[in-house]
């Protein structure tokens, strides 16, 4: 179960480290073109969790690797268990009349994908803090 563990936490911070990166480097106007949720979200918003995503990428792999306060680690993913329940929110907020169905079958995609990396963070967290710690 820990080289599970393992591979899940390098998987996701893959993950989230390269859309954190994307994020924080690119402009909205780029990022609109990738993710339609950002069109109502301030720019601040959008690099603050690009920041939030890249710190628990780091966080997920980087303490057991040195050894230094790995309880990060079950705490990183915990927080992307926070993360990911405000972006199945996002996703699933009522649309406007005017968003075609094209639109709202992207978004329920959007849903599933934050559900899916919510899980498996929730498996990592579930198995750092309890029985395969560090």
């Amino acid at each position: 179960m820990n080289v599970v563990l393992w591979i899940i936490q390098i998987l996701l911070a893959v993950v989230f480290a390269g859309a954190g990166f994307a994020k924080l480097t690119q402009p909205k106007d780029k990022l609109r073109e990738m993710m339609r949720w950002v069109d109502p979200v301030p720019p601040t918003q959008v690099k603050a969790l690009g920041a939030v995503e890249l710190l628990a990428a780091l966080g997920l792999v980087l303490p057991p690797l040195t050894g230094i306060a790995t309880v990060l680690t079950p705490l990183a993913a915990t927080g992307l268990v926070i993360v990911m329940i405000g972006g199945i929110l996002v996703h699933l907020r009522d649309r406007k009349k005017q968003d075609t169905s094209e639109q709202r079958r992207t978004e329920l995609q959007g849903a599933i994908t934050c559900a899916v990396l919510l899980v498996l963070a929730a498996v990592v967290a579930w198995g750092r803090f309890g029985p395969y710690s560090f």
